[in-house]
């Protein structure tokens, strides 16, 4: 009988290995990250070519290798992290499993220049497919360089599953993002196409976060932080009113690594339980400190995923953790025990104490409330001199009421949140119309959400917002296809400073945005200035609408799989519909009607829901006749 079983060559064992490994560029570029802190480098360089498809280089100072070293780190399972089984138990360092040199190698071309400190020469090595090319000395820095050229160049059917430019950057800046946070001791320097992205200075936590993620994250940042025997939490989080639809700025490290879990982000998020809608993601960098006996790396080649042996007990301390940050820095309401009646008697003998409570529970305003300062989860401090008048209460309220911005985005807020109770209602005849409404017999408005119209054969019932939304899409994706939208300039054009990978996502969909109708000019290093928005455009604050219609494109590229222009017509519908609560005169309500049906698809909304139901007469006669 013939033997059939055989060994597989060397080659394609690591192209094997490899499709584990090496995903895409952003899996190579974080192997080779994680391998330059664990040589323990002060500075580390990114140099990436055409997202990495081309050329991606990383460059250290770090201790650099021997050429034994430098020859053996290409094979497969060499690795100086661990000798016995009991150290994968005791890890703390990123790479341990001695593959993903190798699995680079195997698909894809490798230089490598390294030089130990305090060597004269070091070692330059060539690697193609797992091929040897070249060994031999050169003048070369301290520590290593490793440049990774024409990935997938061996294995063409994986080069055809990777994504276009933009999308393949993401990753390559959100792998960069995770390793620059985990060490902001160490300084970090980002280069595409002969473009800084960015250059990290070693400093604090705080100041990495300010340098990744922009200076609008330095107002919003909370400072968390928690010991206990088992587990240790550190870090920042963000406040509730900075809170995103899109998730991506959530980031756990354990003993400094990068891990992922719908576990412990559900602690989080049930810590900011009732500050925050359910469909928004706070942000948050925070660091578990935990003795490695007590998790478990070895799940994934990625490193991602880990197990803890006493999950319960991590979740509740990080939810403990971050509810407590919450109340300390005054972003939570609390309880003010001080002035409780049944405690009234003891803190009124106390003189310090008395005057302690007089200056807590003081009715005179702090200081007046800065421009943009309105916060939706603070409210403000007053001060008053006696407390044993309950009756002085609300002296001078009349006076105070500066600190209560009326905005008409605040006032449209007071009137969506107030609603009506039929207890209160005087007469239960009222006519079926809504009050201030003129009824016109044809087209009325219910809950300020649907619009009543009538037909010949009976009832037309439209969802506002849906339908609204269905039309603005319709009109967006014309305007995009003929590159025909209409711009409107503004008066005092204004600048938005985005992050790094905003901005890079800006300048990828700019012709876009163009045939939108908006004006937008690169103003300076990741700065880009508005100069003209779309003219159908209600909303006339450009800022809020430019930041909205991104976090709304990050959205919908995260759950759906659409091209720019069908994502953009979608995000743009949505942000600048009619929303739910908006009250419409009747000439209003008639056009809405009028351009839904002359949609292509008036039927339904972009999520797939109905826009509108009729209710025929022949309905209306069976509810009444039995």
């Amino acid at each position: 009988m013939n033997n059939i079983i055989q060994l597989l060559p060397d080659a394609i064992a690591n192209q094997i290995a490899a499709g584990e490994v090496v995903q895409r560029p952003a899996s190579a570029l974080k192997e080779m990250l994680e391998n330059a802190v664990d040589a323990e480098a002060k500075q580390i360089q990114v140099i990436v070519k055409d997202a990495g498809k081309v050329l991606m280089q990383v460059i250290d100072d770090g201790k650099g290798m021997s050429l034994t070293d430098a020859r053996m780190c290409f094979e497969r399972h060499a690795t100086s992290k661990i000798r016995t089984s009991e150290d994968l138990f005791a890890i703390r360092t990123f790479g341990f499993r001695g593959e993903a040199m190798a699995s680079i190698a195997a698909v894809a071309q490798v230089e490598m220049k390294t030089r130990q400190q305090g060597e004269e020469l070091g070692t330059l090595i060539q690697i193609e497919g797992s091929e040897f090319k070249k060994q031999e000395p050169i003048s070369c820095p301290e520590g290593t360089s490793i440049a990774v050229k024409n990935l997938f160049f061996n294995v063409p059917a994986r080069r055809n599953f990777l994504k276009s430019n933009p999308v393949e950057m993401k990753h390559l800046v959100e792998e960069f993002q995770r390793v620059a946070l985990s060490y902001p001791e160490i300084g970090f320097t980002f280069h595409q196409n002969d473009m800084e992205l960015f250059n990290l200075t070693p400093g604090k936590l705080s100041q990495r976060i300010v340098g990744i993620f922009g200076k609008n994250h330095q107002t919003q940042l909370v400072s968390c932080k928690e010991d206990t025997p088992h587990l240790n939490v550190k870090g920042y989080i963000g406040k509730p009113e900075n809170a995103k639809k899109t998730r991506g700025e959530q980031y756990f490290f354990v003993n400094n690594r990068y891990i992922k879990s719908n576990y412990l982000h559900h602690a989080v998020a049930n810590a900011f339980e009732g500050l925050m809608p359910a469909d928004m993601h706070p942000f948050y960098v925070l660091f578990l400190e935990i003795d490695p006996s007590h998790i478990d790396i070895n799940v994934h080649p990625t490193k991602t995923e880990i197990k803890f042996d006493d999950e319960r007990t991590v979740y509740a301390v990080i939810r403990s953790a971050v509810k407590q940050a919450l109340g300390a820095h005054n972003v939570v309401p609390t309880l003010d025990f001080n002035m409780d009646v049944n405690f009234a008697e003891n803190w009124g003998k106390d003189e310090n104490r008395k005057a302690a409570v007089g200056l807590e529970n003081s009715y005179k305003p702090d200081e007046p409330y800065k421009d943009n300062a309105y916060k939706s989860f603070q409210t403000p401090t007053f001060k008053r001199q006696d407390v044993s008048g309950w009756e002085k209460l609300f002296e001078g309220a009349e006076q105070n009421k500066n600190w209560e911005r009326k905005t008409p985005e605040r006032e449209e807020e007071r009137d969506f949140l107030t609603f009506s109770s039929k207890a209160n209602e005087d007469d239960l005849k009222e006519s079926i119309f809504p009050k201030d409404q003129e009824n016109t017999g044809a087209t009325f408005q219910v809950e300020q959400s649907y619009i009543i119209a009538q037909m010949s054969s009976g009832l037309l019932i439209l969802d506002q917002q849906a339908s609204h939304e269905r039309i603005l899409y319709e009109r967006y994706s014309r305007q995009l296809n003929n590159n025909a939208g209409v711009s409107q300039q503004c008066l005092f054009p204004q600048h938005i400073q985005l992050s790094p990978a905003d901005f890079a996502l800006v300048l990828d969909i700019k012709e876009e945005l163009h045939s939108l109708g908006f004006v937008i000019d690169v103003f300076g290093k990741e700065t880009i200035l508005i100069q003209g928005t779309p003219a159908d455009v209600q909303m006339t604050n450009e800022k809020i609408l430019f930041e909205g219609l991104l976090e709304q494109f990050k959205h919908f590229k995260s759950e759906l799989s659409l091209d720019n222009r069908e994502n953009l017509a979608r995000s743009l519908a949505k942000r600048s519909s009619i929303k739910k609560g908006k009250k419409l005169d009747p000439s209003e309500m008639e056009t809405l009607v009028g351009q839904l049906f002359a949609c292509q698809n008036p039927n339904y909304g972009l999520a797939g829901n109905k826009t509108f139901v009729k209710l025929d007469l022949n309905k209306i006669h069976a509810f009444f006749n039995r």
